[in-house]
């Protein structure tokens, strides 16, 4: 029984000021596991009413609180079991100052983290545009957020890149996005026949929907051609580049049979010669 008092009043010395007894260690971890306990039901009260989808983001930015806590347990029970809080960060300033600097843009990552989660920018199964790369939201985190690609690869994109690049939540709105092409013919072309020709291939091809129905605008007399704009709906944004493709297609078929012709650019040069 002495022994045992002998040991657990044991006196580790991290320094001349900084004191810590195993008793004051061994109490130190009651109050951890204590507060991991605590945690952990404030947090399945506090989410047993959200869905999925609230319930994921609400644990995300916890787990970022739930340290945040443990800090502060920590050093209120150290000064408590009579550590010298004043002198362990003396002791670790410099230390602390070196930390915080190298982990400047992680914490940057985090904070972002935390305001796409709670202001919901982002969903996961969202369709976004940053940085000119598109991919769909699979899962999103304090630091990052992941997401695939139309090649099926996916992309880790850290959470501080929001700060500076414009973001484009394609499907925030809905999944059905509308969607556009340009085409131009040559001059002396039947202008009421191109315009049927073009809602003839909307219509035709499968993944544009036919409400709301496509619209053609003549947009402009060009330099070599008369330009038109299609513009349609797609029902998923994120494979969009399968309609369009096929689209395309459709429209080179209608125009070659009924003979409208896409014009290539056309310049006129005039060569002056100078006689000796």
């Amino acid at each position: 029984m002495e022994k045992f008092k002998e040991l657990i009043n044991y006196t580790f010395s991290l320094g001349k000021d900084i004191q810590i007894s195993v008793k004051a260690l061994l109490f130190l971890i009651a109050i951890f596991i204590i507060t991991s306990l605590f945690i952990r039901i404030i947090r399945r009260i506090l989410s047993r009413k959200l869905n999925d989808d609230e319930s994921q983001k609400f644990k995300t930015v916890f787990s970022f609180a739930k340290y945040f806590i443990f800090v502060i347990v920590t050093f209120v029970t150290l000064d408590n079991i009579g550590v010298n809080i004043t002198a362990v960060f003396a002791a670790s300033a410099a230390l602390l100052i070196g930390v915080g600097l190298a982990l400047q843009t992680l914490f940057q990552d985090i904070i972002c983290g935390i305001f796409v989660l709670l202001d919901k920018t982002i969903h996961v199964g969202d369709v976004i545009e940053i940085d000119g790369r598109i991919l769909k939201v699979t899962d999103i985190n304090l630091r990052t957020t992941k997401g695939i690609n139309l090649e099926n690869k996916v992309l880790v994109i850290p959470n501080h890149t929001y700060l500076t690049n414009t973001l484009y939540n394609w499907t925030q709105n809905d999944r059905i996005t509308r969607e556009n092409i340009t085409v131009g013919v040559a001059y002396g072309s039947d202008t009421k026949l191109v315009k049927r020709l073009l809602l003839e291939a909307a219509f035709s091809t499968s993944g544009i929907l036919k409400t709301p129905e496509p619209t053609v605008f003549f947009t402009e007399f060009g330099d070599s051609s008369l330009n038109f704009k299609l513009v349609f709906t797609v029902d998923d944004s994120f494979q969009a580049v399968h309609p369009k493709s096929n689209l395309h297609f459709e429209i080179d078929h209608l125009f070659r049979i009924n003979n409208v012709t896409i014009p290539f650019p056309q310049r006129d040069i005039h060569i002056i010669s100078k006689t000796q």
